[in-house]
Parts: structure tokens; C-alpha cells; sequence
């Protein structure tokens, strides 16, 4: 009896030990990056934003600092590749690996004839600058569209590494029922 209990005791021990040390071992892969654009409203969900990669001298290196595929939040499971530019519409992620180390300066914009069925805007949606440290690693940043007090779009993106406050910021406010 006291060998078996000794030995359960030393197979739980073992198991426990081995599953600290597994999960010490799991880290973010800094030359991993997910770019998530939520959903919005349907009509934003179909004007896409464009990617523009920088690295730390301002030289372009979208397509050459990594590989990109893409999934949508509706099918998580499912990766596809880009087949030409790299870009986000509403309810996708941008999977960005083998991300060279270094420092690069992330921007999203969408040229004023992809902006249909917004034709209202006579410039191009600029999003503000996000800057990536490789050695300082975030593992999931956000894309979405800007909106201005009365919750209209004003033609713009925001990157940002906190998740958006969807009713305040990208959704339109609705008038509450008369």
C-alpha cells in the first residue's frame, strides 16, 4: 500500500513539475503580430484599409519585413493568404509573421476612390502613427474606423493597442425610440 501511494505521489509530483516548466515556457513570439479590425456597422465593414510598413530609416518594407495571412473573427479556423496588397475590412486579422527585428512605423489608409459607399469624403482616410518594437512586443493591435462626437464616420482610422470602446467610437449613436 505505502509503495503505491508513494508511487501515485511521485507520478503527480512529475506531472505538476512538468507542467510548470511548460508553461514557464510559453512566450509571445515578438516576430508575431495580429492586427485586428472589428466589426462595424455593415456599410464600414466594406471599405477596406490598406497596411504601409516602415522601418526605422522610413523605408517602405510592407511586403518585405514579413509574411501576412489573414482570418476572419466569423471563421477563427480558416487561415487565407493575401494574394496581392496586404489589407483589412471589417471582422478580419492580420497575421504578420517572421516579422524581422526592429523597430517599424505602422499606418493604415484607404485612397478617396475605395471609399464607396462613403462618397462624401474628398480626402484620403489617414490613421494616426503606431509605433512596433520588436524587443518591446505587443501581441494584438486594433484597426478601426473614426467617428466624431454625434458617432458619425469622419473618415479616418485609429491604431491603437487597446480594443475600441465600439458604441463610443464606431458605431453611429441611434436616437433612443419615441
Amino acid at each position: 500500500m505505502k509503495k503505491t501511494l508513494v508511487f501515485f505521489a511521485a507520478i503527480f509530483f512529475s506531472i505538476s513539475l512538468y507542467a510548470q516548466n511548460k508553461s514557464a515556457e510559453v512566450k509571445h513570439n515578438p516576430w508575431e503580430l495580429i492586427i485586428y479590425r472589428p466589426e462595424n456597422s455593415s456599410k464600414i465593414n466594406e471599405v477596406p484599409c490598406w497596411i504601409k510598413i516602415e522601418d526605422a530609416d522610413g523605408k517602405d518594407v510592407t511586403y518585405t519585413c514579413a509574411r501576412a495571412t489573414y482570418e476572419w473573427a466569423s471563421i477563427p479556423d480558416k487561415i487565407n493568404y493575401y494574394e496581392k496588397t496586404w489589407y483589412l475590412t471589417g471582422g478580419m486579422a492580420m497575421h504578420l509573421h517572421n516579422l524581422k527585428p526592429g523597430r517599424y512605423k505602422f499606418t493604415f489608409y484607404t485612397p478617396k476612390e475605395k471609399q464607396y459607399p462613403f462618397t462624401e469624403f474628398s480626402h484620403e482616410w489617414k490613421s494616426n502613427e503606431f509605433y512596433y518594437n520588436t524587443e518591446n512586443p505587443a501581441k494584438v493591435i486594433f484597426v478601426y474606423p473614426t467617428a466624431n462626437d454625434n458617432g458619425f464616420y469622419n473618415g479616418g482610422w485609429i491604431i491603437s493597442a487597446k480594443a475600441p470602446e465600439f458604441f463610443k467610437f464606431a458605431r453611429a449613436k441611434q436616437n433612443p425610440p419615441m
